[in-house]
């Protein structure tokens, strides 16, 4: 089994605001193994990213990580983020754990060059000298391969596309060698071209420099290209968590079998309309109560509108005990799904 780099177990995430409590992140347990890729995908408002900014202690106010431990393993050392103080969690963050934020122009300041940038991140993590950080700074973009790296070192943000300045974001993150890449929606707003690229990009460097990443988003095509497991989250929860291959194989919750049919179908008439998944994600305020997936599931029976399912491998033989749905009925959906495709 491949050695774990961060442990999360029941993590729970809170913002307290003046309407309620909102549960944002509720119960959370994964891991993100040693030099592997490790997926978060649902909808928006699901608590992937929350889940993310916990990893690094960027929750601001009204928000809290209530309770559960968050573990990093660095050199041997089990260090608890939770409770790392707050001067030595900002050394964390960059050195060992960098984001790439999901907008890269603004997280990337207008007034300074994108060189100048680079080279304080650099600075901020190691005793070097301006000159040292600025040829660490173009040698960053060389390696994501921006053209002509030592000029355009000396551009502003606004001189670069949308898909150079996500590199020149990756460049920044990994400017100081960290073991864990958080990539929140790398290629969103970029076309698929550039998506490509940009993902491309980030496999080979995570050869290179044999990091770790926890990458977030919607799209499946890019967990099947990217991931080496894979995490399903629904209204604050994991209601699914396997291997890449195995989730595309089995999907056994009905919501991770929702996300699966509404893609696109190739050799489909154009005019055919997608599936969708009725409804829409329940607000973490007015969470319903049993399983939160319960009413937009057709699968749901009068046991899950009561109580809460649990994280469980399900009794089906040829599922793996790597693979855990979050649902009452998995067995059953699972034989009624099999003995419809053998009907048609």
């Amino acid at each position: 089994m491949t050695e774990p780099l961060v442990e999360i177990k029941n993590l729970r995430t809170h913002f307290f605001t003046d309407e309620g409590v909102v549960k944002a992140v509720e119960d959370v347990s994964l891991t993100i193994p040693r030099g592997k890729t490790l997926g978060l995908v649902g909808e928006s408002g699901c608590g992937k990213s929350v889940t993310a900014l916990s990893i690094i202690r960027l929750i601001s106010p009204p928000g809290k990580i209530v309770s559960g431990s968050i573990a990093f393993y660095d050199d041997g050392r089990k260090i608890e983020l939770t409770t790392l103080p707050e001067a030595e969690m900002r050394k964390m963050r960059g050195s060992r754990i960098a984001m790439i934020f999901q907008e890269p122009m603004t997280s990337l300041n207008p007034v300074f060059t994108v060189g100048s940038q680079i080279a304080e991140a650099v600075r901020l993590h190691h005793r070097v000298s301006s000159r040292e950080a600025w040829d660490r700074a173009v040698e960053m973009l060389h390696k994501v391969r921006i053209p002509d790296a030592q000029r355009r070192a000396s551009e502003y943000p606004h001189h670069f596309s949308g898909g150079m300045r996500q590199r020149v974001m990756i460049a920044m993150a990994l400017s100081c060698n960290p073991k864990l890449l958080i990539a929140d929606e790398p290629s969103t707003a970029l076309d698929v071209t550039i998506q490509a690229q940009v993902l491309d990009l980030l496999r080979d460097l995570q050869t290179e420099f044999g990091m770790s990443i926890l990458i977030i988003t919607h799209d499946l095509g890019v967990i099947a290209e990217m991931a080496d497991d894979v995490c399903v989250m629904y209204a604050s929860k994991v209601v699914e968590y396997a291997p890449v291959v195995e989730l595309f194989t089995n999907p056994l919750h009905p919501y991770t079998r929702g996300l699966f049919a509404s893609r696109p179908e190739p050799g489909k008439p154009k005019d055919q309309k997608l599936r969708t998944i009725p409804g829409v994600v329940p607000s973490p305020l007015r969470f319903p109560s049993g399983c939160k997936f319960h009413p937009r599931c057709a699968y749901a029976q009068e046991r899950c509108k009561k109580e809460e399912p649990v994280l469980r491998r399900p009794n089906l033989s040829q599922i793996p005990p790597s693979h855990v749905v979050h649902c009452h009925f998995a067995e059953q959906i699972e034989e009624q799904e099999e003995a419809a495709v053998k009907s048609v």
